[in-house]
C-alpha cells in the first residue's frame, strides 16, 4: 500500500532551526508554528533540527537556499510558511484529523503588530507595544459571539475562553503564542518589562498555553531565546 493510502499517515519530515547547541529547537517562532500544527492534526511527523552554521549538504540539495522552517510531505518539499499552512489544513483534514482554522476571521489578525512593535521596543526606539498589546488584550476578554445567550437577560461582558478562537487551539493561536512566547521572555530578560496584572486576557492566554504539550513541548528554551537577542541587548548596553 502508498503511504498516503486511506489508512496510513502520509509521511512528513519538518526541518526547524537548532538551537547553539546545533541539536536543540533553536529560536524561531515560523518553526514552532509548524511544530505546533502538525502535532495538533495528530499527525505521525519525524522532526530535524538544522543547524545554519553547517548546514549539511544533504540538506542543501534538498532546499538549496531556504532557511528553516520548511517540511517534505511524501518526499515533495515545501518552503512557503503561509502555503504550508493552507496545504496541511487541507490535506490533513476531518474526519481523520482535526481542521484548525479559527471561526472567526477576528482572531487571526488579533495581535499580529505585536511582534514587530515588541521588536522595535527591544531595540529601543519609540516603546508603543503596550498598546498593541493592550489591543491583544481587549480581545481576548471581549466575549467571542458563541459565548454570548441570546436567551439571557445579562450582558455577557467577559470573556471566559482558553484561547483566541475558544477554548481549542486553531491556526491562529500556533501563529501567535510563539512570538508572544518570545516576546514575554525578550522584554522580561532585557528590558525588565513584565505582562502589567491588569492585562488578564493575555495573562490567561499565555496561562492555559503553558498547560498544553502542543505549546510547551515546541517551545526553545528560554536561555536559547535570550541568546538569540544578546547582540541587540549589547547594542543597547553600548547607547
Amino acid at each position: 500500500m502508498s503511504s498516503d493510502g486511506p489508512d496510513r499517515d502520509p509521511e512528513i519530515e519538518l526541518f526547524v532551526k537548532a538551537g547553539s547547541d546545533g541539536e536543540s529547537i533553536g529560536n524561531c517562532p515560523f518553526s514552532q508554528r509548524l511544530f505546533m500544527i502538525l502535532w495538533l492534526k495528530g499527525v505521525v511527523f519525524n522532526v530535524t533540527t538544522v543547524d545554519l552554521k553547517r548546514k549539511p549538504a544533504d540538506l542543501h540539495n534538498l532546499a538549496p537556499g531556504t532557511h528553516p522552517p520548511f517540511l517534505t510531505y511524501n518526499g515533495e518539499v515545501k518552503t512557503d510558511i503561509n502555503k504550508i499552512e493552507e496545504f496541511l489544513e487541507e490535506m490533513l483534514s476531518p474526519p481523520k484529523y482535526p481542521k484548525l482554522a479559527a471561526r472567526q476571521r477576528e482572531s487571526n489578525s488579533a495581535g499580529n503588530d505585536i511582534f514587530a512593535k515588541f521588536s522595535a521596543f527591544i531595540k529601543n526606539t519609540k516603546p508603543d507595544a503596550n498598546a498593541a498589546l493592550r489591543r491583544l488584550d481587549d480581545y481576548l476578554r471581549s466575549p467571542l459571539p458563541d459565548e454570548i445567550d441570546a436567551n439571557s437577560m445579562e450582558d455577557e461582558t467577559a470573556s471566559s475562553r482558553c484561547f483566541l478562537d475558544g477554548d481549542e487551539l486553531t491556526l491562529a493561536d500556533c501563529n501567535l503564542l510563539p512570538k508572544l512566547h518570545i516576546i514575554k521572555v525578550v522584554a522580561k530578560k532585557y528590558r525588565h518589562y513584565e505582562l502589567p496584572a491588569d492585562m488578564t486576557g493575555v495573562l490567561r492566554y499565555l496561562r492555559n498555553a503553558h498547560t498544553r504539550h502542543e505549546f510547551t513541548n515546541t517551545c526553545a528554551a528560554d536561555a536559547e531565546i535570550e541568546t538569540a537577542y544578546k547582540d541587540v541587548a549589547k547594542r543597547l548596553v553600548a547607547k
